[in-house]
């Protein structure tokens, strides 16, 4: 079966790697992290290396065992362009992909500069959507290397906002994900970013999803913006 999620953009995860370290203010807090280290102390196999970046060949199959359609969100627990996976592995996870036509993936890297580099290596089937994660000003290089990359569409994980991204251009972005850090030590997000990504994404027609406000218990927060909840999403393929 699908690994299961609360991650209202997605339906399921698949996870061919697993682990990573920090390489921006966005990873301070991050929840894989402390997700794998429990996992590891429940003696979970696929986790007995905590979070170090760990190959599993094993799970580069799964997605082909799955018989209903799904949005497949690809290492929620990984960074796929960590300089620790080999170039041939990201292409054997490119590969499945291509051949799981049945489902869309959607691959999340912050490690724009090496999947610009990769880009014109790999095959990009339709069925997979490449983004960045973007978490302030400072990360918006991620953005320009985005732009490089012949993916079917292209999106922004704004999550977790942690400060403005006032210079944000939506050029060929085809989705815009936008969300407040949740958890333990969770930095506020000021609603003026917001509206101001809202704001950008109304006037380019851009797709927009409101994840959520965050804080350390994001269930009292929610995800109301303007006293309704954004749910938009770019068209799935035919």
């Amino acid at each position: 079966m699908a690994e299961k999620t609360h991650i209202q953009w997605t339906q399921a995860t698949w996870n061919p790697v697993t682990g990573c370290d920090k390489i921006s203010s966005g990873c301070k807090f991050c929840y894989a992290e402390r997700l794998a280290l429990r996992l590891k102390r429940m003696h979970n196999p696929r986790y007995q290396n905590g979070f170090k970046v760990t190959l599993h060949e094993a799970q580069l199959a799964l997605p082909n065992k799955w018989k209903t359609p799904k949005l497949i969100f690809v290492n929620s627990m990984s960074d796929l362009f960590h300089k620790d996976v080999p170039d041939d592995f990201i292409q054997k996870v490119f590969e499945t992909m291509g051949a799981a036509q049945l489902h869309t993936f959607q691959v999340l890297t912050k490690r724009s500069a090496r999947l610009a580099q990769l880009a014109p290596k790999l095959v990009w089937p339709q069925n997979v959507w490449m983004g960045v994660s973007v978490e302030d000003n400072n990360a918006l290089a991620r953005v320009e290397h985005l732009r490089q990359v012949p993916a079917s569409v292209r999106f922004l994980s704004c999550e977790p906002l942690i400060g403005p991204l006032s210079d944000l251009n939506l050029t060929v972005i085809d989705w815009v994900i936008v969300g407040g850090e949740s958890g333990p030590g969770a930095r506020p997000m000021n609603p003026q970013w917001v509206h101001e990504i809202h704001t950008k994404c109304q006037e380019t027609r851009t797709p927009f999803f409101f994840k959520q406000w965050g804080g350390v218990r994001k269930e009292l927060t929610g995800r109301l913006l303007n006293g309704r909840e954004y749910d938009e999403m770019p068209k799935l393929k035919e």
